[in-house]
């Protein structure tokens, strides 16, 4: 710990962890291709976004590393402030990731960074909605649905275990469903492409 104000010390790692945050993955390694992948598939800087477009070499490089800003920029927190400092690392790094300045503002859901950054502050709230993601895409067959009732439930899940975290929870719920509002009008409209691997339906129909 440095021998400074707390509020300062948890400001300076927000600020930190926001930058961390703007780190995109899927932008870097379509640009070293010639491609810009705001303006190709479905415009998301994520990792569905980079399979789509660059392949699955690609989707796990941008997987890994957006779960490691999150991990990265809460255990900052934790190291120059204490666990309110991780908390608001966990809210920062993932409003810098589907917020980033350094991309006017055209980042990706926030998912995977947001699971990173539970994974440092409480492994088992982490665990808890990769289940209730897993589950909610599975029985949907639609990785858009299974990430937002993620979403839905995770501040019921930080009541249960860190009751201090409840408003970023809340904070980080209501990004991960701002940035999915596309996908909820396909919904409702019936439009929401099933992921393929699921989707035997569809695999039947192509034989």
């Amino acid at each position: 710990m440095f021998d400074a104000h707390p509020a300062v010390m948890i400001g300076i790692a927000g600020i930190i962890a926001y930058f961390i945050g703007n780190i995109s993955p899927s932008t870097i390694q379509a640009r070293i291709h010639g491609i810009d992948i705001k303006k190709e598939g479905s415009g998301n800087a994520g990792t569905t976004n980079a399979l789509r477009v660059l392949g699955k070499k690609a989707a796990i490089i941008t997987l890994v590393v957006d779960i490691l800003k999150g991990v990265v920029s809460v255990l900052l927190g934790w190291f120059l402030a204490g666990q309110l400092g991780a908390i608001c690392c966990a809210l920062m790094v993932m409003i810098g990731h589907v917020w980033p300045v350094i991309y006017k503002g055209k980042g990706g859901k926030g998912v995977a960074t947001s699971f990173g950054a539970l994974l440092a502050l409480d492994p088992v709230i982490a665990l808890i909605e990769l289940a209730i993601v897993a589950l909610a895409t599975l029985i949907s067959k639609r990785m858009s649905v299974g990430s937002m009732v993620g979403a839905i439930l995770m501040p019921v899940v930080a009541l249960i275990r860190m009751p201090e975290f409840i408003g970023p929870a809340a904070a980080m719920a209501l990004i991960v469903l701002i940035k999915h509002r596309a996908n909820i009008v396909r919904l409702i409209h019936g439009e929401e492409p099933k992921l393929g691997f699921l989707d035997k339906e569809n695999k039947e129909r192509q034989k």
